[in-house]
């Protein structure tokens, strides 16, 4: 599933005429409904020099999380660590900020910039534990991906 995925990301990053906030908002809306248990599928970025992540596109039910300071939660752990984590369960996560009730699990990839940890790429799922290290190393190609753009 994922290598059909992976052959259609380079064009929706090319796109001409579309700003980059454009592309990566439709990246968001591509993973979102071609991959089932992507239930929400978004961006987060450093907030310029602060110690903070910011919203940025994202496909999905609106979220009030829209600024994270580095440490809280799933994002802002990864902020710090600069490592994927995946998370089977998140009631069983005690840093976890909940978006929506229905959320049962989540990953969370980091994106970088010339080794520079600049956001990440995080994704909801309803669905419990449905992220495998397929999942991990698609969305690592997508960064890889969108990092060519920023």
């Amino acid at each position: 599933m994922f290598e059909q995925l992976q052959a259609k990301i380079p064009s929706i990053l090319k796109a001409e005429n579309r700003t980059t906030e454009e592309k990566l908002q439709t990246l968001c809306e591509y993973l979102k409904e071609k991959i089932h248990y992507y239930d929400w599928v978004g961006f987060y970025f450093r907030n310029g020099e602060k110690e903070e992540l910011k919203l940025g596109p994202y496909a999905g039910a609106p979220t009030d999380h829209t600024i994270i300071p580095f440490g809280k939660g799933i994002c802002g752990q990864v902020a710090l660590t600069n490592a994927n984590f995946v998370v089977p369960d998140v009631a069983a996560q005690d840093n976890y900020i909940a978006c929506s009730i229905s959320v049962k699990s989540e990953i969370v990839v980091p994106l970088f910039v010339n080794g520079k940890n600049i956001g990440q790429i995080d994704i909801d799922s309803e669905t419990p534990d449905p992220f495998s290290e397929a999942d991990e190393r698609f969305l690592e190609f997508v960064n890889r991906e969108v990092a060519r753009i920023l």
